[in-house]
C-alpha cells in the first residue's frame, strides 16, 4: 500500500465530463445525469479494498442519504483490476448494495476519468458548485484508520453546507490521504509518483 495525498487540483476548474457504467444498474452514467438540477456535484474516487475507504465507507453512504436530494453524487473506482481483482465491478456492486449507496458507483476501466480529475488516492473528493466549478478538493475529515479520531466527515460536510448556502468555501483545504490509485502499467499520469 502506497499512501499518497490529493493533487489539490486548482479551485475553479470545471468538472470534467464523463460517461461510465454504474456497477449496480449497468446503465451508463454521465456528468449531466448526476449534476442535473442539483445545487452542487460531489465526485468521490473510492474502491473496495483500500483500508482508508473501508474506514470511512459508512460515512460515504450517509452523504447519499443526507445530501442526495440537493447534491449530485457519484462514486468512481479506477483501480487496475488485473493487480487488484477485489476492485472489479462485481465487488464494487456488492459494496454499494451492502452499504445502501443511493448514488451511482461507476467503474472507470480506462482510468481516463481519474486522470481528467487528477485523482491520486482513494478516497479522493472533488466538490463542484452549481456552475460545475471546483470549490473543494481535500479530505473527508481528520480521521485515519489507526489514529483514533472519529469519522464525522466534518471537512467535506462544511464545504458542502457552505456551497449549498451559495457562499465561498475557504481556499485553505487539507488534502485527502489514502492508497494510491492502482494505475495500469504505462498508464500512470504525470502527476503520479
Amino acid at each position: 500500500m502506497a499512501m499518497v495525498e490529493s493533487t489539490m487540483l486548482e479551485l475553479g476548474t470545471p468538472a470534467p465530463a464523463f460517461a461510465l457504467p454504474d456497477v449496480v444498474s449497468g446503465q451508463t452514467i454521465t456528468l449531466d445525469d448526476v449534476a442535473k438540477d442539483k445545487a452542487a456535484l460531489l465526485v468521490m474516487f473510492i474502491c473496495q479494498h483500500c483500508p482508508f475507504v473501508q474506514h470511512v465507507k459508512q460515512e460515504l453512504a450517509r452523504f447519499g442519504h443526507d445530501y442526495g436530494d440537493r447534491v449530485g453524487i457519484v462514486a468512481i473506482s479506477a483501480n487496475n483490476v488485473d493487480t487488484h481483482p477485489q476492485d472489479a465491478p462485481d465487488y464494487l456492486k456488492a459494496m454499494a448494495e451492502s452499504l445502501g449507496f443511493t448514488f451511482p458507483f461507476c467503474y472507470d476501466e480506462s482510468q481516463a476519468v481519474a486522470k481528467a480529475y487528477t485523482a491520486a488516492c482513494t478516497p479522493d473528493f472533488f466538490l463542484f458548485d452549481g456552475n460545475r466549478r471546483l470549490v473543494y478538493r481535500g479530505q473527508l475529515d481528520d480521521s485515519r484508520p489507526s489514529n483514533g479520531v472519529p469519522v464525522t466527515g466534518k471537512d467535506l460536510r462544511a464545504a458542502l453546507e457552505t456551497t449549498l448556502k451559495g457562499e465561498t468555501v475557504p481556499a485553505v483545504q487539507k488534502p485527502s490521504v489514502g492508497c494510491n490509485i492502482k494505475w495500469k502499467p504505462g498508464n500512470e499520469p504525470p502527476y503520479f509518483g
